[in-house]
């Protein structure tokens, strides 16, 4: 068995790292996090978490200072552009005896998480040069500090310093979409997940906590507009549902464009990756906090299971690189059902739309 005097260092302190940190503290090791920027980054724009992830939390012991926060959901809605209902999904049934789904400010899970790390958190330090040696990772850090660590996690996101530094990867590929996200306060009054597909874009919207709606909508495309907000109301003009009134009463959105990973290998050495940085994916199933805390709970029992840190590395990515794949090939599979023009696809969600949204979560429902 691995002793808990391993030293350890998480690289990044979004929602991976903190997860890593909180995991990693629970079986018995002392975590130190480092993260580049000088504090904790406030982020009001929503997130989702289905059952699984509300599972990996409750096993993260976390699950009761989440139950005050946000709003739980429990249907999924699925319209077309004139705001006409094709399918839907009862998201209580889906996950039954796994978890809730619950949407709220990305900067309350972060809090939770942040409390849950216990401290161990060092901001404004980066980590510059890694050294291999046979039983450790000597880490060079942008001020000339140097340490010497067992086992580095890199939890750094999709454009991981870490994964470049322990030649694990360059730069994400583009997915081929644009993301924008935007909070509306007060209006309209929507109670459920509710997302309106058109031609080769969709626009989402969930209520979220406090009078908050979190907006999400994508399309097809590789470059970032100039105007996000009028590029927005551009590309939805004359949609249905709730899209006119969310449009109007947006008035900040920002967009990217979304990334996507798929690795040879997710360690090197002591060095392993961790959430986005090991597998980043478009957030089209909402699985990226999921997969991260997951990946923290699987890190965790590994090292403590394992005899040595390879033998725990292996295992970690035994256990999670399938189910990452999974991800992956179902996003990409319900990006597809998003780009057939609706003249073909609509008829189909009609008939069994909910349950081919259903199917995309089926290995997911299973324990990590």
């Amino acid at each position: 068995m691995i002793e808990s005097t391993l030293r350890i260092l998480v690289v990044g302190a979004g929602i991976a790292g903190l997860a890593a940190a909180r995991a990693l503290r629970l079986a018995g090791f002392r975590p130190e996090v480092a993260e580049r920027l000088p504090g904790p980054a406030r982020c009001d724009e929503g997130i989702f978490l289905p059952g699984n992830a509300d599972r990996a939390l409750r096993d993260l012991e976390l699950d009761a200072p989440l139950r005050r926060l946000g709003q739980v959901i429990e249907r999924q809605r699925f319209l077309d552009a004139s705001g006409q209902q094709l399918c839907e999904v009862d998201l209580r049934g889906l996950w039954a005896g796994v978890g809730e789904c619950r949407a709220l400010p990305r900067s309350d899970l972060h809090e939770v998480l942040l409390a849950g790390a216990e401290g161990a958190v060092r901001y404004g330090v980066e980590a510059y040069e890694f050294r291999p040696g046979r039983h450790g990772v000597q880490v060079i850090f942008a001020d000339g500090a140097e340490q010497t660590y067992d086992l580095v996690v890199g939890a750094d996101g999709p454009r991981s310093m870490v994964r470049t530094l322990a030649a694990l990867g360059g730069p994400p590929r583009p997915a081929g979409q644009v993301a924008y996200r935007g909070v509306v306060d007060g209006r309209p009054d929507v109670c459920d997940w509710v997302a309106v597909l058109g031609q080769r874009a969709g626009f989402l919207v969930m209520p979220m906590g406090g009078g908050r709606l979190c907006c999400y909508a994508d399309e097809a495309g590789s470059e970032v507009p100039a105007d996000p907000t009028a590029r927005l109301r551009q590309i939805f003009a004359g949609y249905g549902g709730p899209v006119p009134a969310v449009l109007d009463a947006l008035r900040d959105v920002r967009a990217a464009l979304t990334d996507e990973l798929d690795l040879g290998r997710w360690s090197n050495g002591r060095v392993v990756l961790v959430g986005d940085a090991a597998h980043a994916t478009a957030p089209t199933l909402s699985q990226g906090a999921a997969m991260a805390v997951e990946d923290a709970v699987v890190l965790a029992a590994t090292l403590r299971a394992a005899a040595s840190v390879e033998e725990a590395l292996r295992a970690y990515e035994a256990r999670r690189r399938p189910r990452a794949k999974w991800v992956r090939d179902r996003t990409h599979d319900r990006d597809r059902t998003r780009n057939v023009p609706p003249a073909v696809r609509d008829p189909v969600l009609r008939g069994r739309g909910g349950r081919i949204f259903q199917a995309h979560y089926r290995l997911l429902r299973e324990p990590a």
